[in-house]
């Protein structure tokens, strides 16, 4: 088992989710969410169920590789803030250079079986 296959690590669920995403495995990606989870694919905006999917698969098409750091961890039982600095940088399909960066503030739960989720997903922070 690596570090970021730790369950009961909150700080492992955004390594595994790089680990998803560079796979590009759309269903790992779902399975890293409550299942009434929300992501914010543009500040303001949340969306949760197929939305949800079809943001990260928008994301997943651009074929470009994802790095990501905790930077911070804030823990209150089951609940868990997540602060993380992420990329994704390359040259998409149509050809043009893509470098996007951010800093995800995310709400996560730990779940009976002991596994962290995400609730709130937010790649754009405070933005």
């Amino acid at each position: 088992m690596t570090s970021h296959d730790n369950f009961d690590d909150p700080a492992a669920l955004s390594a595994r989710f790089v680990t998803a995403f560079n796979a590009g495995d759309l269903n790992r990606l779902d399975a890293l969410y409550e299942e009434r989870g929300v992501v914010v694919p543009v500040p303001g905006h949340a969306v949760t169920g197929p939305e949800r999917s079809a943001a990260n698969r928008h994301l997943l098409g651009l074929g470009l590789p994802m790095a990501a750091e905790t930077r911070r961890v804030y823990v209150a039982d089951d609940i868990a803030l997540l602060l993380v600095d992420w990329s994704l940088n390359g040259t998409g399909p149509d050809g043009r250079k893509i470098a996007m960066k951010g800093t995800a503030t995310d709400v996560i739960r730990r779940g009976a079986d002991g596994t962290w989720r995400y609730v709130i997903d937010n790649p754009h922070g405070i933005a």
